[in-house]
């Protein structure tokens, strides 16, 4: 599959084909690295790391808690 390079601002462009990115789970917003290997140009996109429960916790102690706090009445269609 080939692709042409565009000019975007003062920057050059290319456009990942569907399949392409499918195939290596790529979307918008993917972090990627480009590294140069002899004449060639390796984009690889980063994995976002997974946390446990425990990381996404740690440091959490009940003096960090906020209290419940009073919104009001449910207005229109709003269900509580």
């Amino acid at each position: 599959m080939t692709a042409v390079v565009a000019k975007w601002g003062n920057s050059l462009a290319i456009r990942i084909p569907r399949a392409i990115a499918e195939q290596v789970h790529v979307t918008e917003g993917t972090d990627i690295t480009f590294t140069v290997s002899g004449n060639s140009i390796v984009i690889t996109p980063q994995k976002r790391k997974k946390y446990t429960l425990d990381e996404l916790l740690e440091g959490m102690t009940p003096d960090k808690f906020h209290p419940e706090f009073e919104t009001g009445n449910a207005v229109e269609n709003e269900d509580w």
